[in-house]
This record gives structure tokens, sequence and C-alpha cells, in this order.
């Protein structure tokens, strides 16, 4: 059995698992004592922003006229967007804001060709196959996933797309397919 089908089985045999403790909770009158799949709204609510290695502001990015594109490429095979190279940002802050600390701490990984080990906001699932560029070629945009990003000074997780429960919620108000296979599949 491939590593994938057994992470598939352990999956449903928890949400079975879960689905049983529901149905004994609901007929018993008691409350159920697993989280519910949320809204969008719901998860945006609870969300805290991780704290990265410098700061960083879309909002300025982004008002300046930068798109999304322009620093987040999208290499073979189009599972992941990257985070740009330390020297693409360098090609600006070598003159604007290089006196600030976090500039010169993004100076600093730049000169030594470290990369600045951003912490990823989204993150899928490893038994999940998910690939940006399907969704791009879609026409879903960024802000469709990831929400105002143009208004965020911190990036937040504002959207529940990660789970389950999201990605089955967009699924179905965008009529793609929500069969098993589609996204847990061998591919």
């Amino acid at each position: 059995m491939s590593a994938m089908k057994l992470r598939a089985a352990i999956f449903f045999v928890v949400a079975g698992l879960q689905a049983s403790v529901a149905a004994r909770a609901i007929t018993s009158g008691s409350a159920i004592p697993f989280p519910v799949a949320q809204s969008q709204d719901a998860a945006a609510a609870k969300a805290e922003a991780p704290i990265q290695p410098i700061p960083y502001s879309h909002k300025k990015h982004l008002a300046i006229g930068l798109k999304c594109e322009q620093c987040h490429a999208n290499p073979e095979p189009g599972d992941r967007m990257t985070f740009p190279a330390e020297s693409k940002c360098m090609a600006c802050h070598k003159t604007i804001a290089k006196d600030k600390a976090p500039i010169q701490k993004l100076a600093e990984f730049a000169k030594s060709g470290k990369a600045v080990p951003w912490v990823r906001v989204y993150v899928v699932a490893n038994w999940v196959y998910w690939n940006h560029r399907a969704h791009l070629e879609a026409k879903m945009t960024c802000e469709m996933c990831h929400g105002q990003v143009e208004e965020m000074d911190v990036m937040t997780k504002v959207t529940n797309v990660t789970t389950m429960a999201g990605c089955i919620e967009c699924h179905r108000k965008n009529d793609a397919s929500t069969g098993c296979r589609y996204c847990h599949g061998d591919k």
C-alpha cells in the first residue's frame, strides 16, 4: 500500500470515528466533542499572523504597483508559489530605506546567499495534491484564497482554504470536482 493510500485510509478511519462520536453526541443531546467545519469568516476571526524573520508589508509594496507574480514565481511542477530571491528585494532596497534595521537584515541575508526563512502562512497537508498553477489557469485570483493582501501590513491567514472543508466549499462554489481522488489520488 502506498504511503498516500495509507494516509487516506487513516484519514477515513479517523473521520468515521469522529462521525460516530458526533452521531452519539447528537442523539444523546450532548455537545459535539470535535471541531466542526468553519466558514471562511469564522476561520478568519481566529487567525494570528506568524512572526516573520523580517517585517514585510504587502500593503506598502502593492501600493507602489507591484503585482503578486512579480515577486512570487510559480516554477515547475506548479504546486507552490515561491518567495523572491533576496537579491530581487535588494535591487530596490540598496537605495530605498537602506538605513532601516529590517532592510539591513535583508541585506545580510542577500550578502550571505542564504534565503530569508519566511514562515508560510498557508500550508496544505502533504497528503493533498494541490497545485497553484491549476487554480490560476482556472481563473482563480490570489485574493480568492488569500484575501485582500493589498490591505495587509502583516500577512495573515484569512480563509480556510487549506482545510478539507475550505477546499470542498470553494470547489462547490466554483463547480469544480469534489471527488476524493481529485485531491487525494496518486498524481
